[in-house]
């Protein structure tokens, strides 16, 4: 069953997505704000080539970024690609971009 929103994602899909090899090297903590009726704030961390998503701030991550609900939807399910919703400032991006990647090559985004 494919996720409505993105909570249903970060429990039912990410852990199924995950490609822990894509971050042998990847330490990081990425902050995920997104707006609208289905938003919310998750922190996202990364290391030891383990992923793990909870709801919350955190106080000093490696990344921010902040985005609708219905773009992340359209980023996930590959309706929009995350370099066009940054490009045409749909998403906005704080901190190290090579982790904004990385997040990508290792199928979170």
């Amino acid at each position: 069953m494919e996720a409505k929103t993105p909570q249903e994602f970060f429990d039912k899909e990410v852990p199924a997505r995950f490609k822990p090899e894509k971050v042998k090297a990847i330490e990081a903590t990425a902050q995920l704000n997104l707006t609208g009726p289905n938003g919310g704030d998750w922190t996202v961390t990364i290391k030891d080539q383990k992923l793990s998503v909870v709801k919350g701030v955190d106080p000093s991550p490696t990344l921010a970024i902040k985005m609708s609900d219905e773009d992340f939807m359209d980023i996930v399910r590959e309706k929009m690609s995350a370099e066009k919703a940054f490009f045409t400032g749909k998403i906005q991006i704080k901190g190290n971009i090579a982790v904004a990647l990385k997040l990508k090559d290792a199928g979170f985004l």
